[in-house]
C-alpha cells in the first residue's frame, strides 16, 4: 500500500448548524454547502475539510439515518487517498489479512468516490478512498 496523501478530514456532529457556525462565522472558512453537509475542496495542507453530520455518515456507512449502537459514534473521520479504485481494494484485503475489521467494504459512493471505511482504536472513522476528482490535473 502507498498512501498518497490525506484526502480528507472532517469533524462528525449531531448539531450541524452550531458546527458549521463555527467553521463558517467564526473562523471565517468559505465552505460550500451540500444539504446539510458543509465543505471546501483544495484546501491548502489538505485536500478537503468538511463538517459531516452524524446521519449523513450513517447512511454512507450503513444506508440508514441511525448509527449502530454496537460501534462507538466517531467525532471525525480521516480518508487516505490511493492511486486508483483497484489500490483501494488491495489494501483493503492487505488490512484484511493483518485482522483489520471494516465498518464497511470497498464501494462507489454516488459521488464517485471509491472507499472502505473502519474504526481506528481512539474512534476516529478511518477511510481508504479514490477520489478521481482529486487526480486531475
Amino acid at each position: 500500500m502507498e498512501i498518497k496523501c490525506i484526502s480528507g478530514f472532517a469533524s462528525i456532529t449531531k448539531d450541524p448548524a452550531a458546527s458549521a457556525s463555527l467553521y463558517e462565522d467564526a473562523l471565517g472558512l468559505p465552505l460550500e454547502k451540500m444539504d446539510d453537509y458543509r465543505f471546501m475542496d483544495k484546501f491548502p495542507g489538505a485536500n478537503h475539510f468538511g463538517v459531516w453530520p452524524l446521519s449523513m455518515a450513517a447512511n454512507s456507512c450503513f444506508g440508514q439515518e441511525e448509527w449502530p449502537d454496537h460501534i462507538p459514534e466517531p467525532t471525525a473521520t480521516i480518508e487516505f487517498e490511493l492511486a486508483d479504485a483497484a489500490a483501494v481494494e488491495a489494501a483493503v484485503q492487505e488490512m484484511k489479512e493483518r485482522g483489520q475489521e471494516f465498518v464497511h467494504e470497498t464501494r462507489t459512493e454516488p459521488w464517485g468516490q471509491t472507499v472502505a471505511r473502519f474504526m481506528s482504536p481512539e474512534g476516529v472513522l478511518v477511510g481508504l478512498s479514490y477520489a478521481p476528482w482529486l487526480h486531475e490535473q
